[in-house]
């Protein structure tokens, strides 16, 4: 596994990944909220004990990354974790399309990729590591214009990690994968918030996050 032992986990991101979490600092045992960083401590505790990795989110709800740049300090930075799992991008897309004619909220893509590695580049010397999750559309269809556009800046996030030598997460082709042989209203109505039984979405990036890190399978 790439993390090393006792290392601190800090997930950052907007509702996908906040879900519910404890303010100020989400933390376990209760205060991860009800997404896939509960399930990564949950299956790291069971599984790797002996690992010692404690898991924070410092995740918000509605988030673009411009929104996640002006709390980056106090909610990353300031907490001193060894690693950061950043899922951000669906809201900058988002807002191209949901409010089209309000321009206020919308990240364009140049925007998006100059704060991300602004963001990098502030982490770096402060971290032992860094994941990068894509952003995702849980939609078949590329030629809509939203899955093109997601596909666009979840590609601009792996050029990224492999520019900087990080550990990218493609959770798009985990949930492709997985409609190849489940329709996406099983595990997600909006195509953006995991849903449905037994947290099915959550599963889904909880073990894409884990192969990335190097940590599946557990046993």
């Amino acid at each position: 596994m790439k993390l090393e032992t006792g290392s601190v986990l800090l997930f950052n991101g907007d509702s996908i990944t906040d879900c519910g979490r404890v303010r100020p600092v989400g933390g376990a045992p209760y205060g991860l909220g009800s997404g896939y960083p509960a399930l990564v401590d949950g299956m790291l505790t069971a599984f790797r004990p002996e690992e010692r990795i404690r898991v924070l989110n410092t995740a918000v709800s509605g988030d673009t990354i411009r929104q996640m740049a002006a709390r980056w300090q106090q909610d990353t930075l300031e907490l001193h974790p060894d690693w950061v799992a950043v899922m951000i991008g669906i809201n900058d897309v988002w807002r191209h399309f949901d409010v089209p004619f309000n321009p206020a909220p919308m990240v364009d893509f140049p925007e998006y990729v100059d704060t991300y590695r602004r963001l990098i580049e502030q982490t770096l010397p402060k971290v032992k590591g860094m994941v990068l999750m894509a952003p995702y559309y849980i939609d078949r269809n590329e030629q809509d214009p939203m899955t093109a556009m997601v596909r666009k800046y979840a590609a601009a996030v792996k050029e990224l990690a492999g520019e900087y030598g990080l550990v990218f997460c493609d959770v798009q082709a985990a949930f492709d994968q997985v409609q190849e042989k489940l329709h996406h209203m099983a595990f997600s109505a909006d195509r953006v918030h995991p849903n449905g039984g037994n947290n099915i979405g959550h599963f889904i990036i909880a073990k894409a996050f884990l192969n990335a890190i190097g940590a599946w399978p557990l046993d």
